[in-house]
């Protein structure tokens, strides 16, 4: 049967063969896709690959324009499929897939310097079809946590030095945690996560991101979003995707004058434990870095005892010239761009 590359979807339809799919993450769901075209920078496309109206593949990738300078765009526009692929369980969903990434990857080099699939699961049975279209496989790690059990026997998985460090601050009672459901407090959440980029030199993603997420998936159980105060002041945010029976680590901040009280990991563990009293079965860390590279945040995920995967993730690189300039005024030019980024965002 002939297969089709289609850009629009029935949304009942789309809704139910994500649902219905065992493989699926929150970032296949429309909400997602909602989320990320009304944010600003980022430009969500939809690719499905159908045959007789019977879907087959699910693909969502993200141009992020990291500026409006026509120059600094090109350079610099990444495409990101946040949950990677999504196939129907068959032969001819892979089938499928390799089409559908064909075509992609010969659209795909007009909009963005490279793609990557962002692996939520293990997809290494489809590497071979992946590998054909153009996309090679990188490892990158990240840390799983099981919540289908007693909260306590999860709290016995975390490292004893934190286990008593988080003792310690949830009986001095400085720590205060709050969900947030206005957005007078998410305003306070972003401003939070600004200083931990800015302080990182890594760009982080328009606050209409997160004002979308808050008006999309709040209301519909997909979001929640924690703060945690020490004397008042905000010290710590968690914002964690809600899918199915999945927690995930999306975006988080901290202010590291606050460190000592532990903020961070007071947050973390409340996060666990009500997860595993509200019905989930996994909290996924969301990453922790490439393992040839030392990265504090993996340092601060691994002491929570959660099981470490490295489902990695598949990089197509459209155009190489662009990719290593792109790449020189990243790593090289990072402070400079993060100012003029700032100043962009400042002048609107």
């Amino acid at each position: 049967m002939p297969i089709d590359i289609v850009h629009h979807l029935p949304r009942k339809s789309w809704s139910q063969f994500v649902n219905e799919n065992h493989s699926s993450n929150i970032f296949h769901t429309p909400e997602m896709f909602d989320v990320f075209e009304r944010t600003r920078y980022y430009e969500p496309e939809l690719w499905a690959a159908v045959t007789e109206g019977r879907i087959l593949c699910i693909y969502v990738p993200v141009n992020i324009n990291l500026f409006s300078n026509p120059l600094l765009r090109k350079l610099t526009t990444r495409a990101v499929a946040f949950g990677s692929v999504l196939i129907e369980d068959s032969q001819e969903g892979q089938r499928a897939l390799e089409e559908l990434l064909r075509q992609y990857s010969r659209q795909a080099k007009k909009k963005a310097i490279f793609t990557e699939l962002r692996n939520v699961m293990d997809l290494s049975d489809l590497r071979l079809f992946i590998n054909k279209t153009g996309f090679y496989f990188e490892n990158h790690l990240n840390y799983l946590i099981y919540l289908d059990r007693n909260s306590d026997c999860v709290f016995r998985k975390i490292g004893p030095r934190t286990r008593k460090n988080i003792k310690r601050a949830i009986k001095k009672n400085i720590v205060h945690l709050e969900s947030v459901d206005n957005l007078d407090k998410l305003e306070e959440c972003y401003n939070l996560l600004e200083n931990t980029y800015k302080k990182a030199a890594v760009p982080l993603a328009d606050r209409t991101l997160f004002e979308a997420a808050f008006e999309i998936l709040l209301p519909k159980g997909m979001l929640k979003i924690t703060l945690a105060r020490v004397h008042g002041n905000a010290a710590a945010v968690s914002f964690d995707l809600l899918y199915k029976k999945t927690m995930l680590g999306w975006y988080g901040g901290l202010d590291r004058r606050f460190r000592a009280y532990m903020p961070n990991e007071v947050l973390t563990w409340e996060l666990l434990r009500w997860g595993c009293e509200n019905g989930f079965e996994l909290y996924d860390f969301g990453g922790a870095g490439r393992p040839s590279q030392k990265y504090g945040v993996r340092d601060f995920k691994a002491k929570f005892g959660g099981q470490q995967v490295d489902y990695g993730r598949f990089k197509n690189i459209h155009s190489n010239l662009l990719y290593r300039t792109g790449v020189f005024f990243y790593e090289i030019l990072r402070p400079s761009l993060l100012r003029m980024k700032l100043g962009e965002r400042s002048n609107r």
